[in-house]
Protein backbone atom coordinates (compact mmCIF):
# COMPACT_ATOMS: atom_id res chain seq x y z
CA UNK A 1 0.00 0.00 0.00
CA UNK A 2 1.28 3.44 -0.87
CA UNK A 3 1.79 6.16 1.69
CA UNK A 4 -1.00 8.73 1.62
CA UNK A 5 -0.14 12.08 0.10
CA UNK A 6 -0.97 15.53 1.47
CA UNK A 7 -4.23 15.79 -0.47
CA UNK A 8 -5.48 12.53 1.01
CA UNK A 9 -4.59 13.67 4.54
CA UNK A 10 -6.34 17.01 4.04
CA UNK A 11 -9.45 15.52 2.45
CA UNK A 12 -9.75 12.78 5.05
CA UNK A 13 -9.26 15.19 7.96
CA UNK A 14 -11.80 17.66 6.61
CA UNK A 15 -14.28 14.84 6.07
CA UNK A 16 -13.84 13.60 9.64
CA UNK A 17 -14.37 17.04 11.16
CA UNK A 18 -17.26 18.16 8.97
CA UNK A 19 -19.14 14.86 9.02
CA UNK A 20 -18.77 14.51 12.79
CA UNK A 21 -20.07 18.02 13.41
CA UNK A 22 -22.96 17.49 10.97
CA UNK A 23 -23.90 14.13 12.51
CA UNK A 24 -23.77 15.57 16.03
CA UNK A 25 -26.01 18.47 15.04
CA UNK A 26 -28.47 16.29 13.14
CA UNK A 27 -28.69 13.50 15.70
CA UNK A 28 -29.07 15.76 18.74
CA UNK A 29 -27.65 13.09 21.01
CA UNK A 30 -26.66 13.93 24.58
CA UNK A 31 -25.34 10.59 25.85
CA UNK A 32 -21.67 9.68 25.89
CA UNK A 33 -22.38 6.46 23.97
CA UNK A 34 -24.21 8.35 21.21
CA UNK A 35 -21.39 10.87 20.88
CA UNK A 36 -18.82 8.04 20.72
CA UNK A 37 -20.82 6.28 17.98
CA UNK A 38 -21.12 9.49 15.95
CA UNK A 39 -17.38 10.19 16.32
CA UNK A 40 -16.51 6.64 15.25
CA UNK A 41 -18.81 6.96 12.23
CA UNK A 42 -17.16 10.26 11.24
CA UNK A 43 -13.71 8.71 11.59
CA UNK A 44 -14.64 5.71 9.46
CA UNK A 45 -16.15 7.98 6.83
CA UNK A 46 -12.98 10.12 6.72
CA UNK A 47 -10.74 7.07 6.35
CA UNK A 48 -13.00 5.72 3.60
CA UNK A 49 -12.82 9.03 1.70
CA UNK A 50 -9.03 9.26 2.06
CA UNK A 51 -8.43 5.67 0.94
CA UNK A 52 -10.76 5.77 -2.05
CA UNK A 53 -9.44 9.12 -3.31
CA UNK A 54 -7.64 8.63 -6.64
CA UNK A 55 -3.90 9.15 -6.55
CA UNK A 56 -2.31 11.13 -9.37
CA UNK A 57 0.67 9.29 -10.81
CA UNK A 58 3.68 11.50 -11.36
CA UNK A 59 5.65 10.78 -14.49
CA UNK A 60 9.19 12.04 -14.72
CA UNK A 61 9.88 13.45 -18.16
CA UNK A 62 13.37 12.81 -19.46
CA UNK A 63 14.73 13.97 -22.78
CA UNK A 64 14.99 11.21 -25.37
CA UNK A 65 18.58 12.17 -26.21
CA UNK A 66 19.82 11.55 -22.66
CA UNK A 67 21.53 8.19 -22.62
CA UNK A 68 22.66 6.42 -19.49
CA UNK A 69 26.46 6.29 -19.22
CA UNK A 70 27.10 3.02 -17.39
CA UNK A 71 30.90 3.38 -17.52
CA UNK A 72 30.70 6.86 -16.00
CA UNK A 73 28.47 5.62 -13.18
CA UNK A 74 30.89 2.88 -12.11
CA UNK A 75 34.08 4.95 -12.34
CA UNK A 76 35.82 5.99 -9.14
CA UNK A 77 35.55 9.72 -8.56
CA UNK A 78 38.40 11.60 -6.93
CA UNK A 79 37.77 15.09 -5.54
CA UNK A 80 39.69 17.90 -7.22
CA UNK A 81 42.43 19.72 -5.35
CA UNK A 82 41.37 23.09 -3.88
CA UNK A 83 42.33 26.01 -6.11
CA UNK A 84 42.45 29.67 -5.18
CA UNK A 85 44.06 32.17 -2.89
CA UNK A 86 45.08 30.62 0.40
CA UNK A 87 44.08 27.09 -0.58
CA UNK A 88 47.51 25.73 0.37
CA UNK A 89 47.84 27.70 3.62
CA UNK A 90 44.61 26.60 5.26
CA UNK A 91 44.90 25.52 8.88
CA UNK A 92 42.47 22.94 10.19
CA UNK A 93 40.86 23.63 13.56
Amino acid sequence: MQRPNAAQYATGSATVVLSTVALLLLSGTDSALGIAVVCAAGLMLGVLVAVTMPVRARHVKTPASAAVDVAGETAIRVPAAPVGAGADTRVGS
